[in-house]
């Protein structure tokens, strides 16, 4: 089997029938070569400082300052100096790790404080941690949906709950399509014995919100549990950054919300929310937090960090300064950015080879963004991502601007495919 690296994906190198283990990573390693002749190879690329809106990259050996467009640290609060402290003096005070998993002597004072507090962001009972939000997802999933159950799923749900449903029954809907979503619940009302809507608050490649008003009606009139992904929403969406949670008033009527703290908290690690019951069940009962030891004391920054969302809320309010920026320039240059209603502003193409060409032209003109394609969307759905940060200045947002209209006119983004 050959494959047309001018128009491949990751995704066709997942599993090629008359290729072992070994020689698809050897195959794949040649599609690599390819994408990095050609100036393609967005990915992995070095950086030499921290996270914020201006990074150091190392690109073909050589170290080059660039606009960054790839980051999920919305409030920029990976650099904030009261955060940074606090993590200081957590590791002077508890040291550099947790030493154990949480049931056999890993859980101390500060995964406690913040259980509490995350709890209580939310207007909820109790709060479960895990090293990643992608495995707050997946083995909070795959603990509570088995072979008796279903899982009914938004179609752009995040990868971690893919992966979390591979023990239960899947239904998908369209992208918040409420007739579809009725229509599956309706289906599933008397075949099953938990059924679970999953939708994200906020959704990672479009940037556009749930209806979660109408889900939470439809899930809850026909019987089922909503678990919302607010991963994206948290500390961004809301009068006070309280989510799609906040946004649509619905504290009280999510069954579950699980979320991260490596997007607006500025750190690392996953969450999950619901009744003391169910979150006790998942403590004793979800494998992977069982058997994973614990959060490292600089847990104590996200502490700092939910305190800032609510002290300094010149952050948000900076943030969608620069969004609303951002999106009156790119359209303004025709281009196609969907229905994003948050700090994820996705510049449609459509083709990959555009796609990535346009991800080349930006970077060499000092943007690093993401090119974003199969599997992650749709084939005909490429596209180049934006994150936006409250740091990046007014200066910053029109370069990026200035950027885009050049590549439009050399790759026509706003019209049709050129011949």
């Amino acid at each position: 089997m050959k494959i047309d690296f001018s128009t491949a994906s990751f995704k066709d190198f997942e599993n090629i029938p008359d290729l072992d283990a070994f020689k698809r990573a050897d195959y794949f390693q040649t599609y690599l070569d390819f994408l990095k002749q050609n100036g393609h190879l967005n990915y992995r690329i070095l950086s030499t400082t921290g996270c914020g809106p201006e990074m150091e990259l190392l690109v073909n050996g050589k170290r080059r300052k660039c606009i960054c467009l790839v980051s999920n640290d919305y409030l920029g609060f990976t650099q904030h100096p009261a955060i940074k402290e606090a993590l200081i003096q957590a590791i002077s005070q508890f040291g550099s790790g947790a030493g154990a998993s949480p049931a056999i002597g890993g859980h101390f004072i500060y995964h406690q404080q913040l259980e509490d507090r995350i709890a209580h962001f939310y207007k909820k009972e109790d709060a479960i941690l895990y090293t990643t939000g992608y495995t707050a997802n997946s083995a909070t999933l795959q603990c509570l949906l088995k072979k008796e159950d279903i899982a009914i799923l938004d179609m752009e749900v995040h990868a971690s709950v893919m992966e979390g449903c591979q023990l239960t029954n899947v239904k998908r809907f369209l992208h918040n399509d409420m007739d579809m979503l009725e229509m599956v619940l309706k289906n599933a009302k008397d075949h099953y014995r938990t059924k679970l809507v999953v939708v994200d608050g906020v959704y990672s490649q479009n940037g556009d919100i749930a209806k979660l008003d109408r889900i939470t009606e439809l899930a809850h009139h026909y019987g089922a549990y909503l678990l919302v992904d607010d991963a994206h929403g948290t500390g961004v969406v809301g009068d006070t950054g309280g989510g799609v949670m906040e946004k649509y008033d619905l504290y009280g009527k999510v069954d579950i919300v699980t979320g991260t703290f490596s997007k607006a908290l500025g750190h690392i690690g996953g969450y999950v929310v619901a009744d003391k019951e169910l979150i006790n069940f998942l403590k004793f009962q979800a494998r992977q937090h069982l058997f994973s030891t614990t959060a490292t004391p600089a847990t104590m920054g996200i502490l700092k960090a939910l305190d800032l969302i609510d002290e300094e809320p010149f952050w948000r309010e900076k943030l969608w300064g620069n969004i609303d920026r951002l999106k009156a320039g790119l359209l303004s240059l025709g281009l196609n950015i969907g229905e994003t209603e948050s700090a994820i502003i996705p510049v449609k193409i459509g083709d990959i080879a555009r796609t990535l060409e346009a991800g080349k032209l930006l970077l060499e003109a000092g943007i690093y963004t993401n090119p974003i394609m199969y599997p992650a969307v749709a084939k005909k759905d490429s596209r180049i991502r934006l994150n936006i940060m409250a740091t990046h200045t007014a200066e910053q947002i029109d370069k990026v601007i200035s950027a885009f209209e050049v590549v439009n006119d050399k790759l026509a983004l706003s019209g049709p495919k050129p011949l």
